[in-house]
Parts: C-alpha cells; sequence; structure tokens
C-alpha cells in the first residue's frame, strides 16, 4: 500500500484547493468517525442530533459552493440501508443546504456496472485521494494517487456513477 496520510490539515487543504469539482463515491456501510459516535447514538435513540457536530464541514462546504466550486457524491446504499446509512441520509438535507449535491446508487446496480468497492475523492478530475479505513471503520486517512491510468480510471466510474445516481428526493418516483 502506498503511504496513508492521516494528517486532517492535509485532508482538509484538499477541499480549500480545489478549483471547479470535489466528488466522493461512498461504498462502506458505516464510518468509525469519533466526532459522529455521541450523533449517531442520538440518531438511534430516536433523537434528533442536530448538526453543531458537523458545522465545520457545513461551513467550509458553504464556503466553497458559494464561490461556484461543485460538491458532489454519490453514495452507494443497500436495500434496506443500514443504520449508519439512514443516520447519513437523516443528515442529507443539511449538506444540500450547504451546497452539496448528493446522489444515490442501489449495491445491486453499482455492482452491475462494475464501480469500485472504495472510497475515493477526486478533484478537479486531477487529483485522487483514496480513502482508507481499518477494521473497526475508523478512518485512518487518504492516500494520494498520481498514476494516470488510475486517475483515468477513477474519472471513468465517477461518470458512470454521476449519471445512474439518482437524488434522494427522486427516489419514491
Amino acid at each position: 500500500m502506498a503511504k496513508v496520510v492521516s494528517d486532517p490539515d492535509a485532508f482538509r487543504k484538499l477541499f480549500v484547493d480545489f478549483e471547479h469539482t470535489a466528488f466522493k463515491f461512498e461504498v462502506r456501510r458505516a464510518y468509525g468517525l469519533p466526532s459522529e459516535d455521541l450523533p449517531f447514538q442520538q440518531f438511534l435513540n430516536g433523537e434528533d442530533p442536530g448538526v453543531e457536530w458537523l458545522r465545520d464541514w457545513l461551513d467550509l462546504m458553504r464556503e466553497q459552493t458559494s464561490t461556484g466550486k461543485r460538491v458532489e457524491r454519490v453514495r452507494v446504499v443497500d436495500d434496506p440501508p443500514s443504520d449508519y446509512l439512514r443516520f447519513e441520509i437523516f443528515i442529507t438535507p443539511h449538506n444540500i443546504a450547504a451546497g452539496e449535491d448528493i446522489r444515490y446508487l442501489d449495491r445491486a446496480r453499482a455492482r452491475e456496472l462494475q464501480l469500485p468497492n472504495h472510497d475515493f475523492w477526486l478533484f478537479d478530475s486531477r487529483t485522487l485521494a483514496i480513502l482508507h479505513f481499518g477494521e473497526d471503520d475508523a478512518f485512518l486517512g487518504f492516500e494520494m494517487v498520481e498514476d494516470t491510468d488510475e486517475l483515468l480510471r477513477h474519472c471513468y466510474w465517477r461518470d458512470v456513477a454521476w449519471t445512474r445516481a439518482r437524488r434522494l428526493s427522486d427516489q419514491a418516483r
């Protein structure tokens, strides 16, 4: 495995420095982020966790998208979704209000399309960060990939996923 960068400031810098588009492909059924532990438990207990725990991210997204930059995600989901994915779906309106465009793709369809089974961020179609997680779903960091063939493969996967994914509001139709 290539070098995994675990510095949160280096990760945040990716979201400040991109020029036009940031795209995330999400395939995990759970994410072990310490900042989400309490809100996730509150959600599971039927309580509204609010969004203060997510404020820094939402502010960053609002700041970036207000300049005309696009932040897009495709979330691969199961039917029925895992508890964590239900939590993400519950929080999604706040992400959208901050300027993100989030769409959903059924896991079986993602397999049919031969999409990857790993999370990644793609910035401006030229910077690829593959995300790494431990067995306990904890985020370990990201790997910057510079190989042109790998970058092009991820751009292709982004395009395939994006054109087939649907907004949450369209799912019921």
